[in-house]
């Protein structure tokens, strides 16, 4: 295993479709590397014409070609591609991988070195039905959804919760409703209602909804508001309530003896307010009467 500088026109980039972007990640590390520069050799691999395969290590070759560098520190892999593949992702299995970057994996490694699931199977250390599962995610989901997963302007966690499902129920209407989003990226929470009024709504609905999700959400919201909200007649009975049970925990209170335990300045504040809340309560009463009849 040897490290060596190489130039970028050097670099095979055949593997970045397996992983997700992240822009704040990618931000944060822009930023160190222009401060400290490369710290962590990426992974290669020899590919054919004496091109190196990029097996680790895509957020800083482009953080790197965005700052203008002439070239990367690399290590270089004595493996086959598809090992090499297969050990980086073992590496880094702490990091979480979501089940589209094994998606992706697993549909690259069938479609370019041909493995059997069953071999996939264990190497992962799982079952042959979680291949297929995974599997059926780069089948089931358009490509141009899966993109949109890859530069992160859909979550994954969506894209698998809500795209998939309606993917396979309606494949025109999922591009419709991502191409509906206009690359803004709406939240896990976002999604699901979107999938939710997809699923119950009937044709006319569904249409509006795929012509303008944002504008669907927000009518959504504005009406989830509405009813949070009390009505004024609440409010006022609201008010009347607190009103009695403040007179109520007062009225106790006094006949408690608490007045006799007040100093002198303490019962010149208590009558003032007890006046205060009287000539207020006259108001109201007074009011209500007005307006209600012998309230």
């Amino acid at each position: 295993m040897a490290t060596m500088e190489i130039e970028f026109h050097q670099l095979d980039l055949r593997y970045q479709s397996l992983r997700r972007r992240s822009p704040e990640r990618e931000k944060r590390l822009l930023a160190s590397l222009a401060q400290h520069g490369q710290q962590t050799p990426i992974v290669v691999v020899a590919a054919e014409g004496g091109a190196q395969a990029v097996v680790d290590g895509y957020k800083r070759v482009r953080a790197l070609k965005t700052l203008k560098a002439d070239t990367v520190q690399a290590t270089v892999w004595e493996l086959p591609e598809a090992e090499a593949l297969l050990l980086e992702r073992q590496m880094r299995s702490a990091d979480g991988d979501g089940p589209f970057e094994q998606a992706w994996l697993l549909h690259e490694l069938v479609v370019r070195f041909a493995l059997a699931q069953a071999e996939l199977a264990r190497r992962f250390d799982k079952s042959v039905s979680w291949v297929c599962r995974r599997l059926a995610l780069v089948e089931d989901l358009p490509e141009e959804i899966q993109r949109q997963v890859r530069e992160g302007t859909v979550v994954a966690h969506a894209g698998m919760k809500y795209l998939v499902p309606l993917a396979r129920a309606n494949r025109a209407d999922a591009l419709k409703l991502v191409a509906g989003l206009g690359g803004r990226r709406p939240s896990s929470r976002q999604m699901g209602a979107l999938y939710g009024a997809w699923l119950h709504g009937g044709a006319k609905s569904r249409d509006l909804l795929l012509a303008d999700p944002w504008l669907f959400l927000k009518a959504q919201e504005e009406l989830q508001r509405a009813k949070a909200e009390p009505s004024a007649s609440q409010q006022l009975l609201g008010d009347l309530g607190a009103l009695s049970g403040i007179s109520r925990r007062a009225t106790r209170r006094l006949r408690e003896g608490l007045a006799r335990q007040l100093a002198e300045g303490e019962r010149d504040e208590v009558r003032r307010c007890l006046l205060q809340a009287k000539a207020d309560a006259q108001e109201l009463f007074a009011l209500g009467d007005k307006e209600l009849g012998d309230a």
